[in-house]
């Protein structure tokens, strides 16, 4: 995490990108573990291929867990003020996921100085896979 200089910050300004390995089996069965979500969509080749898709996929809540690492490094997690994110696409094995940020809003509320930045996940073709945005404090 670098230091923010809040008061530079602009829209249209980026985050830092936060770069991934490809999503491998190893991986997925790594967050299901830790997650505790065992569904069998994202871990049995079989039970996933019955439910027609062509092999297990990443769960959601990995790539947005990819988001929320994009954010804390680039701020102290206790400045993050509100968490959003859609799922718009499947992330496939194999697929290198990028994390990226703008700011596209700079205001105050609650007696703070905020930014509200557009945070997203794309594949290595640019599909994107989440979109969502966050909102973080001075």
């Amino acid at each position: 995490m670098k230091t923010l200089n809040f008061d530079a910050l602009e829209p249209g300004d980026t985050l830092p990108p936060l770069a991934l390995a490809p999503i491998n089996r190893t991986t997925l069965a790594l967050f299901a573990g830790a997650s505790n979500d065992h569904n069998p969509m994202h871990i049995d080749l079989d039970f996933a291929q019955r439910g027609g898709m062509p092999d297990v996929f990443a769960h959601g809540m990995l790539s947005m867990a990819y988001l929320g690492r994009l954010l804390t490094q680039w701020v102290d997690q206790r400045k993050v003020r509100q968490f959003n994110a859609r799922f718009a696409g499947i992330t496939h094995l194999g697929h290198a996921i990028t994390c990226t940020g703008e700011v596209i809003e700079k205001f105050e509320a609650g007696g703070e100085e905020r930014v509200k930045v557009e945070i997203r996940t794309t594949n290595q073709d640019g599909e994107v896979k989440i979109l969502g945005d966050a909102v973080i404090a001075r």
